[in-house]
């Protein structure tokens, strides 16, 4: 099956700590339907020192399910994804403004 999100989409979150922020999807991981955002879902991690690093505690994007995304359309709103046949190709298109993504 066609994947409805893809790297680089900007989505919107629909549920959790970050309900309503947006941002663009850095890595999708399909087998365990998840996705990581840049700047949502930020969990502190402490790391030790290293002769390459610096410890202490980084914060880091952790993974969210992809039910809780939505892609954001030309307006700015939630949205979701269709699929056309657009000559031989078959493209995303945004339910709600019918725009190719």
């Amino acid at each position: 099956m066609a994947a409805k999100l893809k790297k680089g989409d900007k989505v919107i979150v629909l549920a959790g700590k970050d309900k309503g922020k947006t941002g663009n999807i850095s890595l999708i991981d399909p087998k365990s339907n998840k996705a990581i955002v840049d700047g949502i879902n930020i969990s502190i991690r402490a790391t030790r020192q290293s002769q390459t690093s610096q410890g202490g505690r980084l914060p880091k994007a952790m993974p969210i399910d992809l039910s809780n995304l939505a892609i954001v359309d030309a307006n700015g709103k939630a949205t979701r994804v269709g699929f056309k046949m657009d000559g031989d190709k078959k493209v995303r298109f945004a339910k709600t403004t019918g725009d190719v993504i």
